[in-house]
């Protein structure tokens, strides 16, 4: 018997801001992505810079984690040009179990306030799309311009927990505490 191949009937969701949207990583976004994982500067909070076997590995779990959880990192566009300046994500992580979120600009973006419009944007889906209870964010305390964002966007600290065996400060935001806000 031969079966013939299905697609998939799983979409990822869009989110449009006033300078962004947030889509689906695409093949064509990948060269950018890896370029910004071998930059030092770029991944100094992250886990260093990778190769770009490594890269790949990340770019596609990225995207494949909305196919296992529904959830997962977006592409960051300029709707004005097309362009992609990063990523953002709404993620579940096997060692949390709330939903998680995290942004990487590329460097020659940052300082122009897309990484605080597409996390707010990442964190209102979280509430409305994903109807998380409490939505998380792992930030290194030296990472002042992502605690900058983290704070712009709601998130309080909450305490230094256990990272894959290093210390990082947790963020968190609590759904009742987003609707009063």
């Amino acid at each position: 018997m031969n079966a013939a191949p299905t697609s998939p009937t799983f979409s990822i969701p869009r989110v449009v801001t006033p300078r962004l949207l947030l889509r689906e990583f695409r093949a064509a976004d990948f060269d950018v992505f890896a370029q910004n994982l071998a930059d030092p500067e770029a991944t100094k909070f992250l886990s260093g810079v990778v190769d770009r076997r490594t890269a790949w590995r990340a770019f596609a779990s990225g995207t494949g984690s909305w196919v296992l959880h529904g959830r997962g990192w977006w592409a960051v566009e300029l709707r004005e040009t097309g362009e992609v300046v990063g990523g953002v994500g709404a993620f579940v992580r096997e060692t949390a179990p709330d939903l998680e979120l995290g942004w990487s600009l590329y460097r020659r973006f940052w300082g122009q306030g897309y990484a605080t419009e597409a996390a707010r944007a990442a964190l209102e889906f979280s509430f409305h799309g994903h109807k998380a209870r409490r939505v998380i964010a792992h930030i290194t305390a030296a990472n002042t311009a992502s605690v900058a964002v983290g704070r712009r966007i709601g998130l309080k600290y909450v305490a230094d927990v256990d990272f894959y065996g290093e210390p990082i400060g947790r963020y968190a935001l609590d759904a009742l505490d987003a609707l009063e806000a």
